[in-house]
């Protein structure tokens, strides 16, 4: 389902920001993961008595197996990102990152199939209609983050994103950087509207196969077969031309790092490298953690 997928991009990406921002709090979120995670989906299935103690023990679960299977594979990209720094990269080798964070998130989810078609299979209509409340809510806030608004605001929201993104990495970027950084932008295929559709479609998924599994005398390998599909589908749109775009998106976002990469100067390469290393010795810090 599209809130488990979500969670499993939170837990996978919360490692990632962990070691992208060496940041105090975002340590401490990463420890207290479980307790985050289950406030989260609370707020999207709205647990019953019942329920919750289960899916705590779910996620301290994932959490333990997180810690000690994923952060030391977190560490392992972050090496090849530092062995790539000092020189100018390519796209491909931008895009090869990439994969391997997609990779992660990957097993993650595979981590969390048992527990999730369980908890599926366990959920009442009515935690369905708040889900689906939830998802029309989040659409709305999307739509005004990102349609009610200029053409020239969402070039501008999006070239800040990309802009702090950059600078946790590399340090301030001067002004010329900013500009490659804005061209390049200026061209994108980004499309608000399209990625709205495929975010309603996604939902619209999650929610047909909740219906047939939420309460229903499905035998657990059946069930399991119809969360998988919807995970695959999740990760390769049927439409042939979403999935054009999609892959086409993120071509364009390797595109992008690499450019801006390779305009920048030796001492802020220098930087990303002294970043990276401190962030694998906080991962391995957390790693180590019981």
């Amino acid at each position: 389902m599209l809130v488990v997928s979500r969670l499993v991009r939170i837990i996978g990406l919360l490692a990632l920001a962990t070691a992208l921002a060496a940041c105090s709090a975002v340590k401490l979120a990463y420890n207290n993961m479980g307790e985050v995670a289950f406030w989260w989906l609370d707020g999207y299935l709205d647990f019953s008595d019942e329920q919750a103690p289960r899916v705590r023990e779910d996620l301290a679960r994932l959490h333990q197996w997180h810690r000690g299977r994923e952060l030391p594979r977190v560490v392992e990209i972050l090496r090849g990102m530092e062995d790539l720094a000092p020189g100018d990269i390519s796209p491909a080798q931008a895009c090869a990152v990439v994969a391997q964070v997609r990779g992660r998130l990957k097993a993650t989810a595979e981590q969390t199939e048992p527990a999730a078609v369980t908890l599926a299979m366990d959920l009442a209509p009515a935690q369905l209609q708040h889900l689906e409340r939830k998802y029309a809510m989040n659409n709305d806030r999307y739509r005004k983050d990102w349609l009610r608004i200029t053409a020239a605001e969402r070039a501008e929201k999006r070239f800040k994103q990309f802009l702090e993104r950059s600078e946790d990495i590399y340090g301030e970027l001067d002004g010329p950087q900013r500009a490659v950084l804005r061209r390049q932008l200026e061209h994108s295929i980004f499309d608000a509207e399209r990625i709205l559709a495929e975010r309603q479609r996604r939902q619209a998924d999650a929610l047909q196969t909740l219906r047939k599994l939420a309460g229903q005398p499905v035998p657990f390998g059946e069930a399991r077969g119809l969360l998988r599909g919807y995970f695959a589908r999740l990760q390769t749109p049927p439409d042939a031309e979403q999935r054009r775009y999609q892959q086409a998106l993120i071509d364009e976002s390797c595109r992008v790092f690499a450019n801006l990469h390779n305009s920048t100067s030796a001492a802020q390469r220098e930087m990303a490298v002294r970043r990276l290393r401190a962030y694998q010795r906080d991962l391995r810090e957390l790693a180590a953690q019981p």
